[in-house]
């Protein structure tokens, strides 16, 4: 490969930071195994680019103020993908950069192509695949129904070649499918390689920031479900998204878990369909079963994904187990957390579970981080443990300390107006959390110890 106008390359160790000028198996300095990577080293000092046209004029750059600075928004364009733009903080900002991982065959490239397809009438767009052929791609739109004639095409995978193409006539909206298959001429590693990835999203990014063009990147995850590649990508980009869902399920999430134009934690809900990723705009509609009738071990939590409050169920089947060591089991909850909720149901209410297997599931493909999700996954689990039903018409949220405290979560009016919207009746909250004001329909039960929760159950 070609090196021209570059530098030289140097395998730096990522344990102590030492440089050679050539790979081997073990550092020489700290005497660690593999983890030498190779790295650009530029062959003189050069301005950062990345900001160029941002403080002004060549050779005038100075110190300002705060206050001197413009503070005039860059105005975002919608996608035309509302749970899209959801997750983006209302749509695209000029110039950012927005990295998007998922599982192979989730749905990363489909909602790519549908929102490019849209933009591309009122935005110049480009579609760069390093995996699939144009005809493919061309394909895949005509399969969703979707107009090509202002989409560009490029299938290529060097990013100096790809600059050179785009510099000129620079697009507005560029998605590089995947940011795994492109390389840079400036190193020998194989594509996909860290040096690889590192140094290509680097060139893409100050190219986003010099002439504004919004660029999405496409990354790999890798078995645990992370994205694949070094974590700098994450911290170099101004959005990253992850793609979720069952491989048997037609639901698809989108989750913010960085971004610097709006809120984290938001979630976008979509249904994937013959026609491509459909919009699900009362998610909680979806995730909610509703049994016909009164049912143990069953009950439905309200829990808040970024700006939304969102209604899902949560399952616990509690059985004897044969076992020495009792299976603790989640599905969409941390099961460490699961242990120590049945640890304080034990210590301040007595009900003790070691000779139980206790499996908990989140239905519908959900992931619940927040605390809000301990009252009602002990109140399915103890349910189900005397095979009691809880009604049909209850909900339930709030934080279990270990103390046997029932605490407050954010947003509890939210919550309870959202369970009041799809016709529930009931609800357990903590006591901080009781309206001040009643809400129509709902009767609420504030509980201020988990001991209470036995009398109001």
């Amino acid at each position: 490969m070609s090196r021209a106008g570059s530098g030289k390359t140097a395998y730096v160790c990522s344990g102590c930071g030492a440089s050679f000028p050539k790979w081997a198996g073990q550092c020489p300095e700290c005497r660690s195994w593999n983890t030498l990577t190779e790295s650009l080293t530029p062959a003189a000092p050069l301005r950062n680019p990345r900001f160029d046209g941002y403080a002004g004029e060549a050779g005038q750059n100075r110190v300002r103020v705060l206050s001197e600075i413009s503070t005039e928004e860059r105005s975002s364009a919608p996608t035309g993908i509302g749970e899209l733009d959801r997750v983006l903080g209302g749509g695209l900002v000029p110039g950012s950069v927005v990295l998007i991982g998922g599982d192979p065959g989730i749905g990363k490239s489909t909602l790519l192509i549908q929102a490019l397809t849209t933009l591309s009438g009122s935005l110049s767009a480009l579609y760069v695949s390093g995996e699939e052929s144009p005809e493919q791609i061309s394909l895949r739109a005509r399969r969703l129904g979707l107009p090509g004639d202002k989409l560009g095409l490029l299938a290529e995978t060097c990013v100096e070649r790809i600059l050179a193409l785009t510099r000129s006539d620079p697009p507005a909206v560029m998605v590089i499918d995947s940011i795994q298959t492109i390389y840079t001429e400036q190193l020998q590693s194989a594509p996909g390689s860290v040096a690889q990835v590192r140094e290509s999203a680097a060139q893409l990014v100050r190219f986003a920031k010099q002439r504004g063009t919004i660029v999405f990147l496409v990354g790999h995850v890798t078995k645990e479900g992370a994205l694949a590649g070094p974590r700098v990508l994450e911290h170099m980009v101004d959005t990253v998204l992850y793609f979720e869902g069952e491989s048997g399920s037609q639901l698809r999430l989108v989750r913010t878990m960085k971004n610097r134009f709006g809120a984290v934690n938001e979630l976008g809900v979509f249904a994937m369909t013959d026609r491509g990723l459909k919009e699900v705009s009362n998610p909680s509609a979806i995730f909610l079963s509703r049994h016909e009738q009164e049912v143990s071990g069953s009950i439905v939590l309200v829990t808040r994904e970024g700006s939304r409050p969102l209604l899902v169920e949560v399952q616990a089947l509690v059985d004897g187990s044969s076992l020495s060591n009792p299976r603790r089991i989640t599905l969409g909850l941390e099961q460490n957390r699961l242990s120590m909720l049945l640890a304080v149901l034990h210590r301040h209410c007595g009900i003790a579970m070691f000779d139980q297997d206790v499996y908990v599931n989140v239905v519908g493909g959900v992931r619940i981080t927040e605390t809000a999700a301990d009252l009602p996954v002990l109140l399915a689990a103890l349910s189900s443990f005397r095979d009691r039903n809880i009604p049909r018409e209850l909900v339930a949220f709030g934080e279990v300390g270990l103390a046997g405290e029932i605490r407050p979560v954010p947003n509890g009016q939210e919550r309870l107006r959202e369970a009041a919207k799809h016709g529930f009746r009931q609800a357990i909250v903590p006591k901080a959390n009781k309206p001040k004001q009643g809400i129509d329909g709902l009767e609420v039960v504030a509980v201020d110890r988990l001991s209470e929760i036995l009398d109001a159950f």
